[in-house]
């Protein structure tokens, strides 16, 4: 398991008070996350959201195909999901493992336009091979994905947006690397039991409010 990391997300401790304007500061809460941060985490149309689209509480999961981790998280997500009818999940495509991880999330991130996000966003965690292009393909002819328009859309401006914001969300607040979950004012990263990440999302919402 990899080394667990809590990240308070603020700017004054990520260095980006040069980038983003100041903020008036809750006295309970020491290192608010900008709110401009805050919305292209949460708020970006690019990307996949699970669970409830009005919840209460957003969750972002920033993850790669090809990460054993992330892949060990997939039932524990789908556990959390459907143990928390108000909790909305936003996906961060980071493609981190090489040109596998990048094929991988085009692939998966096309996917929304056919309506299968979340059965190949599945199956492709469950793989046991690694992710690369002819393994990807088979689990998408598999699910009764249109190959053909997979591929176009792989190359959708909509795709680059977001894997290119990806990285420059993580490498803004220093991420560590995959998974990392975040919620509220703050990030975890690592695998996680079902009762961590339940405990992230609460503190998230006594932080919000």
């Amino acid at each position: 398991m990899p080394t667990r990391r809590h990240i308070l997300i603020s700017g004054a401790a990520l260095g980006m008070g040069a980038a983003m304007p100041a903020f008036a500061r809750d006295a309970d809460r020491p290192n608010p996350m900008p709110e401009e941060l805050r919305k292209a985490l949460e708020r970006d149309p690019t990307s996949p959201v699970l669970g409830n689209p009005d919840g209460d509480i957003t969750l972002t999961e920033f993850f790669d195909y090809n990460c054993p981790f992330c892949r060990k998280m997939v039932g524990t997500m789908q556990k959390l999901i459907s143990s928390d009818p108000q909790l909305r999940v936003v996906y961060r495509e980071w493609p981190v493992f090489g040109e596998g991880s990048v094929f991988a999330a085009r692939a998966s991130l096309a996917s929304l336009d056919q309506g299968k996000y979340w059965q190949f966003h599945a199956a492709l965690l469950g793989m046991k091979d690694r992710a690369v292009e002819a393994t990807v393909m088979r689990v998408a002819r598999k699910i009764g994905l249109d190959e053909e328009k997979l591929r176009a859309d792989m190359n959708s401006p909509r795709v680059e947006e977001h894997i290119q914001m990806s990285g420059n969300l993580a490498e803004h607040m220093g991420l560590m690397g995959t998974p990392t979950f975040i919620a509220g004012d703050e990030g975890v990263f690592g695998e996680m039991s079902l009762k961590e990440i339940q405990g992230l999302v609460a503190r998230g919402r006594t932080t919000l409010g």
